[in-house]
């Protein structure tokens, strides 16, 4: 049976358990000091809708309660409890509500170099490639509850020793049962002309590109560069360009900068348009990203 399949057959009760009564949605936000400053959120949603958008860092966490819908690689899905997402850096996903009341997820964003050293020490052996996860959702309802304890215990900061063991111990079970290893092909050689209109918008995504730019970079027409990349990447050019602002802005408020800086630095017009394009890939304000 198909996960979405599955859903289907989750019991209205069980989608919308625990969900609280609340007029606002509420988000918390931090960085776990002894994960290497690790991103960490809890949140609660009601009518937020994600952009799509991608993250330099791995995405994982678990929805806690409600139901969710989210687009990965092309694939439309309703999540609900037991429900992990293990998204590699890079990876193109959105999110909205599925039911009224909304859903409440919690997640961490662990770099490679994070997740590398976990599984190094796990393993007693040096990692060779990059780590990467083969199945970006998936339903393990053990290995959610387990995410969730580690989660809050990381949340309420107490009890450090214990804490680091649920989370370390819940990542490397991540990896162990659903991870690989990629190694990286040498050089840039056989990119098709859609890899280079996305890495000419990388490249220049602070400046004012047009579309007939990157078309004669990647030698298409600019109709066929719209479907090709959409179908590649599963994203407009404009859309990831404003991602890839978004992206770099994070970078810029990680160092301390202000929102301000950070607006004029990644190609926005103003902060109010950095925030708004912010908000609605992060599910948070820049000023609380920074604080953080």
């Amino acid at each position: 049976m198909t996960y979405q399949a599955r859903m289907q057959n989750v019991s209205q009760a069980e989608a919308t358990e625990a969900i609280p009564v609340t007029e606002r949605e509420k988000t918390i936000f931090w960085r776990a000091r002894r994960f290497r400053n690790m991103e960490c959120m809890t949140a609660s949603f009601i009518t937020h809708e994600f952009a799509p958008h991608a993250h330099d860092t791995f995405s994982i966490g678990a929805i806690e309660a409600g139901c969710q819908i989210a687009s990965i690689r092309g694939t439309r899905e309703h999540t609900g409890p037991g429900a992990i997402y293990l998204l590699n850096p890079g990876e193109i996903h959105d999110g909205s509500p599925g039911v009224s009341e909304g859903y409440r997820y919690r997640m961490i964003y662990p770099d490679i170099a994070l997740l590398t050293s976990i599984v190094e020490e796990v393993t007693g052996r040096a990692f060779r490639g990059t780590p990467s996860f083969s199945r970006q959702l998936l339903r393990d309802d053990a290995l959610a509850l387990d995410f969730h304890r580690a989660h809050r215990l990381v949340e309420a900061g107490a009890d450090a020793l214990r804490a680091e063991e649920a989370m370390y111990g819940v990542l490397a079970r991540m990896f162990a049962r659903y991870g690989s290893a990629i190694i990286a092909p040498p050089g840039r050689a056989g990119r098709t002309g859609v890899d280079r209109a996305r890495d000419y918008i990388a490249e220049n995504f602070a400046s004012e590109i047009g579309l007939e730019d990157i078309a004669g970079v990647a030698g298409l027409s600019r109709a066929h560069l719209i479907r090709a990349f959409r179908r590649q990447f599963f994203i407009t050019p404009h859309a990831f360009q404003t991602d890839m602002r978004v992206r770099h802005a994070r970078r810029l408020l990680r160092q301390g900068a202000a929102p301000s800086e950070a607006a004029l630095e990644c190609g926005f017009a103003d902060q109010a348009h950095l925030t708004r394009h912010f908000k609605a890939r992060t599910g948070i304000t820049p000023a609380a990203f920074r604080r953080g």
